[in-house]
This record gives C-alpha cells, sequence and structure tokens, in this order.
C-alpha cells in the first residue's frame, strides 16, 4: 500500500514532466499519421503551398487550442468588454501584456513540438522546398547536378525525374538534411530561450525558494478543494431547489457569495510583497468583501500559472 502511495506521489510531483512528454508522444503520432494517411506531396507547382500548409496549419490550428485550454486566458478576458478596467487596470495598464505574454508562451509549447517533429522527419520541407522558384535556392541546390534539376526539383520528392537516380538521391537527402537542421536549431533556441526566461524569472523573484515550493502545494490543494467545494454546493444547492419545487413551499436561505465577491475571486493573482497572500481567494478572504488596493508587481505570477516547476 505504501508503494502504491509512493508511486501516485511521484506521478503527482511529476504531472508537469509527464503532461509534456505526453503531449510530446501525441505530437511525434500525429506527425507520423499525417505523413502517411493525409499527405500526399503533388510534385507539381503547387508542391511550396502545399508543404508549407501542412507544415504551418496543424501548428496555427494547436496554437488556437492551446488558447482555449488555458484558463487563465478566460479568466483574464471573460467581462473585459463590460469591464475594461479589469484587463487595464489604472496605473498598470502593461499587467495584461505581461500576463497575455505568459499564456502565450504556454500554448507555444505544443506549436513548437509539431514544428520541431514535421521538420526532423522532412517529408513536409522536401515537398515544399522542392517547389520553390528561388533562384538563390536552385542555385545552391542544383550546384553540381545535371542540367534537368531546375526545371524538374519538384518531381524530386515523388521520384519520377529524368535526372539520374544518384542525382535524385542526392537531392532528396540535401532537402531532408536542411529539414533536420532546422529542426535541431529550433529545438536549441526553445530551450535555450526556455532557460533563460526560467533563469530571469527566479533571479527576480522576491521569495525564497521554500516559500515558493509551499505557493505552488498551496495553490494544488486550493485548486482541489476549490472543484470539490463547487461540486458539492452546487449538488445543495439543486437538492434544495428540486425539493422545494417538487414539495411547492419556500426555500431556505441558501448562503452565497455576493456578485462582487465573485468577480474579485475570479481576477488573475499578482504578487504583493506588502500582504502574504498565496491566492486570489485568499486575498478575498483577508479582505472580505472590501475592494482590494494593491501594488501589483509583475515580477513574479506565480500561482495563477501552473506551468511554473520548482
Amino acid at each position: 500500500m505504501d508503494g502504491i502511495q509512493s508511486i501516485l506521489k511521484f506521478l503527482t510531483n511529476q504531472k508537469n514532466v509527464i503532461g509534456y512528454s505526453f503531449m510530446a508522444l501525441l505530437t511525434v503520432g500525429g506527425e507520423r499519421l499525417f505523413s502517411l494517411v493525409a499527405f500526399r506531396c503533388p510534385c507539381s507547382t503547387e508542391n511550396l503551398t502545399y508543404g508549407l500548409v501542412f507544415l504551418f496549419a496543424p501548428a496555427w490550428v494547436l496554437l488556437i487550442i492551446g488558447y482555449f485550454l488555458n484558463t487563465r486566458m478566460w479568466r483574464l478576458f471573460t467581462g473585459c468588454c463590460v469591464n475594461p478596467r479589469k484587463i487595464f487596470p489604472k496605473g498598470n495598464s502593461c499587467h495584461f501584456f505581461y500576463v497575455f505574454g505568459q499564456i502565450t508562451l504556454n500554448a507555444l509549447v505544443a506549436p513548437v513540438m509539431w514544428l520541431s517533429v514535421a521538420l526532423l522527419n522532412g517529408t513536409f520541407y522536401e515537398c515544399a522546398m522542392s517547389g520553390t522558384k528561388n533562384p538563390n535556392f536552385l542555385d545552391m541546390i542544383c550546384k553540381d547536378k545535371s542540367t534537368e534539376c531546375r526545371q524538374e526539383l519538384h518531381k524530386v520528392a515523388c521520384g519520377k525525374t529524368t535526372m539520374p537516380s544518384t542525382d535524385t538521391h542526392e537531392l532528396k537527402l540535401s532537402l531532408q538534411a536542411q529539414s533536420q537542421i532546422l529542426g535541431w536549431c529550433m529545438i536549441s533556441m526553445t530551450a535555450f530561450f526556455s532557460l533563460l526566461t526560467t533563469c530571469y524569472v527566479r533571479c527576480r523573484s522576491k521569495i525564497s525558494h521554500l516559500q515558493m515550493k509551499f505557493w505552488k502545494t498551496y495553490a494544488d490543494q486550493e485548486k482541489e478543494q476549490f472543484d470539490k467545494t463547487f461540486q458539492e454546493y452546487a449538488a445543495r444547492l439543486s437538492e434544495r431547489n428540486l425539493k422545494c419545487f417538487f414539495e411547492n413551499k419556500r426555500p431556505d436561505a441558501f448562503p452565497m457569495p455576493t456578485f462582487e465577491a465573485w468577480e474579485a475571486a475570479s481576477e488573475l493573482y499578482s504578487f504583493n510583497r506588502t500582504q502574504q497572500h498565496y491566492s486570489t481567494l485568499h486575498r478575498v478572504v483577508e479582505a472580505g468583501q472590501e475592494t482590494v488596493n494593491q501594488d501589483t508587481e509583475t515580477a513574479l505570477d506565480f500561482v495563477d500559472n501552473q506551468a511554473a516547476v520548482v
């Protein structure tokens, strides 16, 4: 029993790593499925458009899905048309761009994975670049090749050229090598940028490593308890209403947060050095129903950023 609990605890602590690993496996599987089932290079003048669509369209769709699935996105934008001050608070209008930048970085994980895997495979890039008419690229790729190279480069992906088989094979290998180089460059730059931004955020942190670890633990526990309490109160309220409806009697009073409390608890949290609050809910509970005026510091926006790793 202790062994099972230890395994569950380990999996819970490593949920971000497991989640990204699962996303990577889905990306690899999706790319292979697209390549084998849906992708058919036309080997014509449409190669460039066709290849680029298969390379970038799924990445764009994954980016949109990333925005849709990010809860911080909807906490930020819900009600913003009615109350623009929600996303552009007085005295700190830049906070919106900071939070939206964090949301965008999280949403970019899946598209970057797709582009990296697709470039490492090389199928889409090979088809796209074989249809290019750029003279500089043609001079480079067709150097020391037969004279038919420029006219029949778009047929290389299908292997239907009249060029010697060695030239066709070398062209395919060259295009695939270029694609893989771009893929590894993207992976390297993404890893370096992630390390750089993580180091910058940690260097700008106003709290210690142990307090940040406690903060994340609290945020996870609060979210878990919040979901349970939602279910419990919704069940109790629906039970009361149904009972009163069928028994035809007036309902008893049911304590609920005010509209102002709901609005305040729905805001994205920002760190404040003068008050040791660990979430927006914590701040609202401590302050009661009063409006909280806080000196927002955008250097650390940890509680709502569940992707942070301690």
